[in-house]
């Protein structure tokens, strides 16, 4: 097959990822107080049920995203996103419909299944551009989530103003919007002759790692994910909290230094990757650039001013470009019939990340956040640089001993 002919399919997939993250953000702002609404609780107990929700999510993805992505190594990747991204917007229309806490709970049970749209969409990259290539559309790829995630939650605040479900229409219609779109525009990648049978005993997160295990490189990599996504969660759950105790920021602080740091991404994902890339090569740019996001927390983690804080998030920014190379990298190592696998086996260490992460996050930030005993409420930083810098060690030793 031309790994050519369908490059007019990466635009389509771009926008679909795209789409996707913007669906996810917009309903972010509104969620505090649909749950406040739907329960009946203050802000500090619906903060909990909005852990948990978030907790029925993470475990939803840990589980399917190997079966999503081997179901498009069945199937093909157009089947998979078009049914998945129909389902999404049928979810949110759901949701926005919900009159109780446990349609909130299934909806965003159901979110977590179909939410692994990522896996196929990246699966689509290893079928159609070459190997030397791919980094790069990886990076674009990321960029285009990078930017969803930073105008979905600016929309759905937005959006908030006119009603807490109406976001939740806007994220249904976007879903819809995609999936028809790619319905008429998008192209199947996979051919048939490089499909291959799917299996319950590998479609699940245990068996999906048993086979990645088989391939050294691959399953260093897999390792580097999970301590690296296990140090974001540091900023995912604790930057707020940090900022509003340190440095007395409001609500639009807050935002805008979310959005900065998206933004930030974004360019670096979207633009960059491939020309850094092209350049040291995929290896000297996933460790060096990895390497950036250790004094990226340290420097947040003694942050004594806002300028600390962002300059800290500057420097982090830079490890943006490590995640893509190690994409490219990992493609190269896997049969083309079980790329779906791989970016599977992915989306479950992330999606285990979000799961173990936050509330050992919060917990730190909370036993040193307390000015009874130790005041140190950058210490979850600290956790987080110690684990970036293990990440470090394994992927330099994984690609020094198993990269080409």
């Amino acid at each position: 097959m031309d790994k050519t002919a369908n490059r007019p399919a990466l635009g389509l997939i771009a926008f679909i990822v795209f789409i996707d993250m913007a669906g996810i953000g917009l309903i972010v702002p509104v969620m505090p107080r649909l749950v406040m609404n739907l329960s009946h609780e203050g802000l500090d107990r619906a903060a909990e049920i909005g852990g948990w929700l978030l907790f029925a999510y993470a475990i939803m993805q840990f589980f399917f995203s190997p079966v999503i992505g081997g179901l498009s190594d069945r199937f093909g990747r157009r089947p998979i996103l078009l049914v998945t991204l129909t389902t999404l917007g049928i979810d949110y229309a759901v949701m926005a419909w919900a009159p109780t806490l446990a349609w909130l709970f299934l909806g965003r049970m159901i979110s977590g299944i179909m939410g692994a749209t990522w896996a196929a969409a990246n699966s689509c990259v290893a079928d159609i551009v070459p190997p030397d290539k791919r980094g790069a559309v990886y990076g674009v790829l990321g960029g285009a989530g990078a930017a969803g995630f930073v105008l979905g939650p600016a929309l759905g605040g937005a959006f908030g103003l006119l009603g807490d479900r109406v976001p939740f229409i806007v994220a249904s219609v976007l879903s819809l919007m995609g999936a028809a779109y790619g319905a008429y525009a998008l192209k199947e990648t996979l051919p048939v002759e490089k499909r291959r049978r799917f299996s319950l005993s590998r479609a699940n997160p245990f068996g999906t790692m048993v086979q990645m295990s088989k391939t050294p490189l691959v399953l260093g990599c897999l390792i580097t994910i999970f301590f690296m996504q296990f140090a974001a969660q540091a900023n995912f759950a604790v930057w707020s909290y940090y900022g509003a105790l340190k440095f007395d920021w409001g609500p639009l602080t807050i935002g805008a230094t979310v959005a900065l740091f998206g933004m930030l991404l974004a360019v670096i994902q979207g633009v960059l990757v491939g020309k850094v890339i092209s350049r040291f090569g995929a290896v000297r740019t996933a460790v060096w650039s990895l390497i950036f996001a250790i004094p990226s927390y340290l420097v947040i983690g003694f942050a004594t001013s806002s300028a600390m804080m962002i300059t800290g998030l500057i420097i982090g920014a830079i490890s943006g470009l490590t995640f893509p190379s190690m994409q490219s990298l990992m493609t190269v190592k896997i049969a083309e019939d079980s790329q779906g696998e791989l970016q599977g086996a992915i989306g479950s260490v992330v999606s285990l990340t979000a799961i173990l992460g936050p509330p050992t996050m919060t917990g730190v930030f909370g036993a040193y956040a307390d000015k009874v005993g130790l005041f140190f409420p950058g210490a979850p930083y600290m956790l987080a640089a110690t684990l970036m810098a293990i990440a470090v060690l394994t992927l330099w030793r994984t690609l020094n001993r198993h990269a080409d």
